[in-house]
């Protein structure tokens, strides 16, 4: 197997909003908030239409994106054996995607992330994890991850407690371990253990703009620039409207973006940006092809509804 992902086993429910229900529901534009209570999630979900039900989470989708470019992956995620999950495992199979977990009923139903797109196509997200963030060390299975090149873990999943553990398992057990930071809420959430596995345990990193200068406490680029050169480990950056870096050591590279695209919703860029460059990173493309692979998988991703092609 090339590349085996561990992350949230979520379902992505689709709707277009207007930018007063965020403001109403104080959610923050273009992050997530995490909802602990099944009933406030239903009830947030009840005033909404619809658009759109797909099998999602951050590394699942990269995933995806990796089997469609015919590389030979798997996932493992935690679901339960409902409807949702149902859903669930079937949208990986239907994209040749190993999936390495055994559903059963679980206490907690399967993960959902409400995806809520303003008219100016910026996606926030409401996620009840489930079952999803109830994963631990016995789901993990040393045998895949031994036998794939690379894991690709994502900052969402990560947490204390049985989630820490099976992150660390996983780890322990890896050939080359990617990660994606995914979201400012959680690097804020988890900062100082990020560090430790952005500088230490991690042999790839993936974030934007804003998630690696509030891990790194800084308002200024020049200073990512300086710690990625420190650490000597690769460093990969989506920056918006300039484009993309890579940065490891000395070895800089950039890419601008691609212009006059339709963009209709930016639910899955980052995804789908990682799942490009790992798919050049994993046959030897030259640093800035990567990066070129990225871009395309974002753009196209950026033109349709769903973080799925």
């Amino acid at each position: 197997m090339r590349i085996l992902g561990i992350g949230n086993a979520i379902v992505d429910v689709i709707c277009k909003v207007d930018e007063n229900f965020i403001n109403q529901n104080n959610l923050t534009k273009g992050n997530m908030k995490l909802i602990f209570d099944q009933n406030e999630f239903k009830k947030l979900l009840s005033n909404l239409k619809i658009e759109k039900t797909i099998s999602g989470g951050s590394v699942a989708n990269s995933i995806v994106g990796l089997s469609q470019q015919n590389n030979k992956v798997g996932f493992i995620g935690k679901i339960s054996d409902d409807v949702l999950g149902e859903k669930y495992e079937i949208g990986l199979k239907k994209e040749n995607v190993d999936y390495i977990y055994s559903k059963k009923k679980e206490e907690l139903p399967t993960g959902t992330c409400l995806i809520l797109i303003t008219p100016d196509s910026e996606r926030t997200m409401c996620t009840f994890l489930g079952t999803a963030g109830k994963i631990n060390e016995s789901d993990i299975s040393v045998d895949a991850i031994k036998k794939s090149e690379m894991i690709f873990l994502e900052g969402y999943l990560w947490d204390e407690g049985d989630p820490r553990k099976a992150f660390d398992k996983a780890i322990s057990y890896a050939n080359k371990v990617a990660m994606s930071l995914s979201d400012k809420f959680c690097v804020d959430r988890h900062k100082p253990h990020f560090f430790d596995l952005v500088k230490n345990k991690l042999d790839i990193t993936f974030a934007n703009e804003e998630e690696i200068m509030s891990l790194l406490n800084t308002k200024d680029f020049k200073e990512v620039i300086k710690f990625a050169k420190e650490i000597k480990k690769l460093i990969v950056i989506t920056r918006g409207e300039n484009g993309a870096i890579s940065i490891k050591g000395d070895d800089i590279n950039e890419i601008g973006v691609k212009k006059n695209l339709n963009i209709v919703d930016l639910t899955g860029a980052g995804d789908l940006f990682a799942s490009g460059y790992l798919h050049g990173y994993l046959n030897n493309f030259s640093q800035r092809d990567c990066l070129e692979e990225g871009k395309e998988m974002s753009s196209k991703i950026i033109q349709q509804i769903g973080a799925r092609l």
